[in-house]
């Protein structure tokens, strides 16, 4: 799945068992979206896009987190988490930190059969701190695996990784456990739902 365009860990190779973490470099790559280049997508690809974003919006709603399998995998700067229930305390988290948080622009940039990437621009506001202070803009790479959910003929996302201005974080020492405690131990703080 990398291209020259849109460097990013190829997540076969990287989950669920990490290899050293590669950062990427952003001085030839542009990672702001660009929404008038985006790839066309399937309808079910689609909804997918849609569920994840509702849930970097601060939904968290038991449908959104639906998308991931049950043994699913999210990596982000913050946190590592190895199932949909500890994907969903990240998501819950959301509301509890953040005023608001909101999509600017997209840009799919990849969709094949093993899943879709897309360049993200999100802009995240901190409760209690306004919009001068507490605001901050960040480009992102997003990329998702996809599989078919065996029986029910539709796809669910296995592993999501969000880059941070296309940088990879850290995977082993101390970035590492803070990562995975962070994953492990916030659902005791968010508390989802039990049934996700």
């Amino acid at each position: 799945m990398p291209s020259s365009t849109t460097p990013h860990p190829a997540q076969r190779t990287v989950e669920p068992h990490p290899s050293p973490p590669r950062n990427t470099t952003t001085d030839l790559i542009d990672y702001t979206p660009h929404p008038s280049h985006s790839l066309p997508i399937t309808p079910n690809r689609a909804s997918i896009l849609q569920h994840i974003q509702n849930l970097y919006a601060g939904s968290a709603s038991e449908s959104d987190i639906s998308v991931y399998a049950e043994q699913a995998v999210y990596d982000d700067p913050f946190s590592y988490c190895d199932t949909r229930y500890k994907i969903a305390g990240q998501w819950y988290g959301i509301p509890k930190i953040f005023a608001r948080s909101e999509t600017l622009e997209t840009e799919v940039v990849e969709s094949d059969e093993d899943g879709m990437v897309w360049k993200q621009r999100q802009r995240w506001v901190l409760k209690g701190l306004g919009e001068d202070l507490g605001a901050k803009t960040v480009d992102s790479l997003v990329s998702l695996s996809l599989e078919e959910d065996e029986g029910k003929g539709e796809e669910k996302v296995v592993y999501h990784k969000d880059m941070w201005s296309g940088k990879d974080y850290d995977h082993d020492g101390f970035g590492a456990l803070v990562k995975k405690l962070n994953g492990d131990k916030l659902t005791h703080i968010t508390k989802p739902p039990e049934s996700i």
